[in-house]
């Protein structure tokens, strides 16, 4: 039997949180971001960088028809978390306050690692191959072996309305871009 780390509870009750949490993050980086002109060019490269990640996986993704082992699903399992993260960090870098890496290290912490674990769960009824898979390759720290495999699929890309987490990147660059003028 495995073991989670939280109640399947609190869970279920922060995973109704998770874009209200989202928006909360994005409110405070527009409030109390203080960027320059040089901490945004540095911050913009590598939260582009998770978002290319996170379309990346997207164009892999046939959520509840197959299990996602091809892309970057060949090297971590919880791809679009691991984009966010680096968006985030990016984001981070740009707004030059140290404070909104704690508050954004609290909400993932509290929001995410939560839901990651509720998907995992799911992701196990549902695919019977998702324990070996899960045995294989790592949680958020992705393990560079091998071939990605597959190709990626525009339509998935739109499927699973990634182009969303695009314009919300796009609309924070504007904002701190405005910020740093």
């Amino acid at each position: 039997m495995r073991r989670y780390w939280f109640p399947k509870r609190y869970a279920d009750s922060v995973a109704r949180l998770r874009v209200a949490a989202g928006f909360l993050l994005a409110f405070l980086f527009a409030w109390f971001a203080r960027p320059t002109l040089t901490s945004l060019a540095a911050g913009a490269g590598v939260a582009a960088l998770g978002m290319a990640v996170r379309a990346w996986a997207a164009g892999h993704l046939a959520k509840n028809e197959q299990l996602a082992t091809t892309g970057p699903y060949a090297y971590v399992r919880n791809p679009l978390y691991l984009g966010t993260l680096i968006a985030a960090a990016g984001f981070v870098v740009a707004s030059r306050r140290p404070a909104l890496a704690v508050a954004f290290g609290a909400v993932f912490t509290l929001v995410y690692l939560p839901v990651i674990e509720q998907e995992e769960q799911h992701l196990r009824k549902l695919f019977p191959a998702y324990a070996g898979y899960a045995s294989r390759v790592p949680l958020l720290w992705p393990r560079l072996r091998g071939s990605p495999g597959g190709r990626f699929r525009p339509e998935l890309y739109r499927r699973n309305r990634e182009y969303e987490a695009l314009l919300g990147f796009l609309a924070g660059i504007a904002i701190l871009t405005w910020k740093a003028l």
